[in-house]
């Protein structure tokens, strides 16, 4: 299994639009337009997209600063501790599109495992919606992409998921339902609880209940 972090394992919501606020606000874009646009891509690609002249290294230091700093609410989300702890470790990792301090900083503070692999902007050309990221988390796991299953919650990764070969799971966490149908995703749920591992095949593939439940 795949895991997207944010919107999906933890929740780190609020701390992710009070420091895209502040970035918009002080270059004078909209703020609801510019959280929208950032979540589940590199935090780079939204700054090029809207500075597209400007110094996006220096502009990306202030925004993951931002973030590493302010870890205020970021939590576990419902069944993410769980069902990672029914996990075997090597059956599963998470890919994001943080940099890797800042992906290992929400971990810890929100007590969740950091895996062996994990697959952050860093370790990337190309982020969300590209299929590298998943791609590369996959091969890090010795598996095809169509024998994973990716759990997102935002459309770009969605789309990286399906452009990977794999089967995606979209929490409802962050953005509206049609929004996850329409990105492609294969079956809906709020989150993490009603995900289940009911235990291994006889050829040792793991096997997962999806509960899925509308709204």
């Amino acid at each position: 299994m795949l895991f997207d972090l944010d919107g999906v394992l933890i929740d780190s919501t609020p701390a992710v639009i009070r420091v895209w606020t502040q970035w918009a606000m002080a270059h004078g874009f909209d703020p609801e337009e510019v959280v929208r646009t950032a979540h589940g891509r590199p935090s780079i690609s939204t700054i090029r997209e809207y500075l597209p002249h400007g110094d996006h290294e220096a502009e990306n230091r202030v925004v993951e600063g931002g973030e590493i700093a302010d870890l205020r609410g970021v939590v576990p989300l419902p069944g993410a501790r769980e069902l990672l702890q029914a996990l075997p470790p090597d059956q599963w990792t998470i890919v994001t599109s943080c940099t890797r301090q800042l992906g290992t900083t929400r971990l810890r503070a929100a007590g969740l495992p950091i895996p062996s692999h994990l697959v952050t902007c860093d370790d990337v050309k190309n982020g969300k919606p590209d299929p590298e990221p998943y791609l590369k988390g996959a091969s890090l796991l010795e598996v095809a992409a169509k024998d994973c299953i990716v759990v997102e919650d935002a459309p770009a990764g969605i789309r990286a998921g399906k452009a990977a070969g794999a089967r995606v799971i979209a929490c409802r966490t962050t953005s509206p339902e049609q929004e996850l149908r329409d990105a492609g995703a294969d079956w809906i749920v709020d989150n993490c609880t009603l995900i289940s591992v009911l235990g291994r095949n006889p050829n040792g593939d793991m096997r997962i209940a999806v509960s899925e439940q509308q709204q």
